[in-house]
């Protein structure tokens, strides 16, 4: 794969930004330092490919900027070996940075042409712990569930019982909720009696997470 020293050292800096914006899990940062972001982007956008900036990657759908992607990495407090179920693959960039910090990744993308893409960059990569599949992410992956942490990188417009179901005990999901151009981050944590607890991180802006009765 083609990671040259000049991206690597646009990598270094982009965590160093990073950490000034408040990202403070190290385990995050060193994986977004080793992930070749420019290999998940257009090539035409190969000299912005460090910047902290969303782009667009075909069927309406963007790789999301990386200090989201760092953010909601870091609000699902990960361990070694947790099983994460990913909703919406898209370029195939949040997978990856999962896949550095050693979990096993499940992730769903509903556009064909982008889980080819995905699937493909991310076995080159020898990112052997994620599994891709092309599904509908409102109904989750209930053959591999519970897991220990759920992840939405798209706009909610509500959060989906089956994927709470899908959760472990104990277990986090991140999700961004809300319909138009700005969401609210949300965690919900599931407790032992099945009840959550639900916290909020602020406004971020997601392409729409397509309903169910939008998939075919």
């Amino acid at each position: 794969m083609n990671d040259t020293y000049k991206h690597q050292a646009l990598r270094k800096n982009l965590v160093e930004e990073l950490k000034k914006k408040g990202i403070t899990d190290p385990k995050v940062l060193q994986a977004i330092g080793k992930v070749p972001r420019h290999l998940f982007l257009d090539s035409s956008f190969l000299q912005f490919a460090y910047q902290d900036t969303a782009f667009q990657i075909g069927e309406g759908q963007t790789i999301s900027q990386p200090f989201t992607v760092a953010y909601q990495t870091q609000l699902l407090e990960l361990r070694k070996g947790d099983n994460v179920l990913e909703i919406g693959t898209g370029s195939g960039y949040q997978s990856a940075v999962l896949s550095g910090l050693g979990v096993n990744v499940f992730s769903i993308e509903r556009h064909k042409n982008l889980h080819d893409k995905a699937k493909k960059l991310l076995a080159e990569l020898g990112c052997s712990n994620v599994k891709c599949f092309f599904g509908d992410g409102y109904k989750g992956l209930p053959a591999f569930a519970p897991f220990d942490r759920v992840i939405i990188t798209a706009a909610a417009p509500y959060v989906p019982q089956d994927l709470l179901n899908q959760l472990k005990t104990g277990g986090i999901m991140v999700i961004p909720v809300g319909e138009g151009k700005v969401q609210v981050m949300k965690t919900f944590k599931k407790a032992p009696n099945g009840e959550f607890t639900v916290k909020e991180y602020g406004n971020f802006s997601f392409v729409p997470m397509l309903k169910t009765t939008d998939w075919q």
